[in-house]
């Protein structure tokens, strides 16, 4: 979304999800319309590396994204990566119709002024035109982008290092919110709107898609570490050697009686909270089906517990479900992994797409 990064379109890219505990990973390519899932790799990150969404130790970032390099066996290769944090802004504004890109980014610098916290020589923006506007009569709507640009210049500098080509940086949300649009099941025929809640290690992001288009995107502070950190300190284990069971689902025993519940509770009203900023924002209802993604997402029973707790139906998002997927993909047990690739699946689909320059 990052347009001054970028000069031409890439037909594929690899799909770079740069969270705060794992960097995943998604390569696709095409079969005509069919979509397939050709490699993917899930690569933990030791220690605390971030604060926030920031990067503050650079060296265990660049180990994962060796270890990811030789996983897929790959050179150097063109990425798309994204951002997330609360130096990241979109916004829609309304602008008048027929304008061309030099003049709607004059009239989108004016209104960057006074929206963003910062300087504007300290931000990266981009804007995109979203067709007609259904609340503003005569005028589009405009998708405004910002992210300062220490937070996007490190993840570059970073990716460069380690010999990966950054060439598309998007904001994890919208990255989300283009992996429903793009691989929700075709089953799913009878609704317009779709929620989608990715549950990362720090932050809880929730998107509303309407229509193919993100209409909706907040994060919210609420994350994995807290039932990972309590694992740890109840049996005296290492972070990074809990954070390899929750992946495996070999927690230790006893886990499901003693550390669950509260996770459950603490989840429960993250998420309603998050839908209820969600109603009170845009003043719609209350979605009647959440997707779940992230790196909890297929833990056994949660998807089941919160339908239970929130009165809802919630149901896994397998961006993968109906791609062809390849022997080595399979190799790798896919199906254990696929609800935590979902913003990385998003992210590879960009380079069948062409973005705004």
């Amino acid at each position: 979304m990052i347009a001054d990064l970028f000069k031409k379109k890439v037909p594929q890219l690899l799909g770079l999800d740069i969270g705060s505990r794992y960097v995943k990973a998604v390569l696709l390519s095409k079969e005509g319309e069919q979509y397939v899932l050709q490699d993917f790799a899930c690569e933990a990150i030791t220690g605390n590396a971030f604060v926030e969404r920031e990067i503050k130790d650079f060296e265990p970032v660049s180990n994962a994204l060796k270890k990811i390099k030789k996983s897929l066996k790959i050179k150097k290769k063109p990425v798309a990566a994204g951002v997330s944090g609360t130096s990241v802004l979109t916004k829609v504004v309304y602008m008048d119709p027929g304008q061309t890109d030099h003049e709607l980014e004059g009239q989108i610098e004016i209104e960057a002024d006074s929206l963003i916290p910062y300087p504007l020589e300290e931000v990266y923006l981009d804007f995109e035109e979203l067709g007609e506007s259904m609340t503003h009569v005569g005028k589009v709507d405009v998708l405004l982008s910002a992210a300062h640009r220490d937070l996007v210049d490190s993840r570059i500098t970073l990716l460069r290092e380690v010999e990966f080509e950054p060439k598309l940086m998007d904001i994890e949300g919208y990255a989300l919110g283009n992996a429903m649009s793009t691989f929700m099941p075709s089953t799913i025929t009878n609704r317009d709107i779709y929620c989608c809640i990715n549950i990362g290690a720090s932050q809880l992001q929730i998107t509303v898609i309407e229509n193919d288009a993100v209409t909706y995107s907040k994060e919210h502070q609420f994350g994995s570490d807290m039932l990972v950190q309590d694992l740890a300190m109840m049996n005296g284990m290492d972070r990074d050697e809990i954070d390899r069971q929750l992946i495996s689902g070999n927690l230790p025993e006893g886990w499901k009686e003693h550390n669950y519940p509260p996770f459950l509770a603490n989840l429960q009203q993250s998420v309603s909270r998050a839908l209820q900023t969600y109603v009170s924002t845009t003043q719609k209802n209350r979605p009647e089906i959440i997707y779940l993604s992230g790196g909890i997402a297929n833990l056994d029973g949660l998807s089941e517990d919160l339908s239970t707790d929130l009165s809802m139906t919630v149901e896994l998002f397998d961006p993968f479900s109906e791609m062809k997927i390849s022997e080595k993909a399979l190799s790798k047990n896919i199906q254990d992994f696929a609800p935590q690739l979902a913003i990385a699946a998003g992210l590879a689909s960009r380079g069948f797409n062409p973005w705004h320059l």
